[in-house]
């Protein structure tokens, strides 16, 4: 599950925690509300960040073969 977490502390800085994203993808998903936020000042990557997506692929071969009695 994807999840967006924000903590406003009281001199208006605020802490955003991102999880259940894989890959680089967690920095177009908050981009937007960064920009509206105002600047960065730390950024701190996780695990999630440095994942891979684990795709998988099926290939079904099929061999028949007839023989004569």
């Amino acid at each position: 599950m994807e999840t967006l977490e924000f903590i406003i502390f009281p001199d208006g800085r605020v802490q955003e925690k991102v999880t259940g994203i894989v890959g680089a993808s967690c920095a177009e998903v908050t981009a937007a509300i960064e920009a509206q936020l105002g600047l960065v000042l730390n950024q701190e990557l996780t695990s999630e960040y440095f994942a891979q997506a684990v795709e998988q692929s099926a290939t079904a071969t099929n061999q028949t073969t007839f023989s004569e009695w």
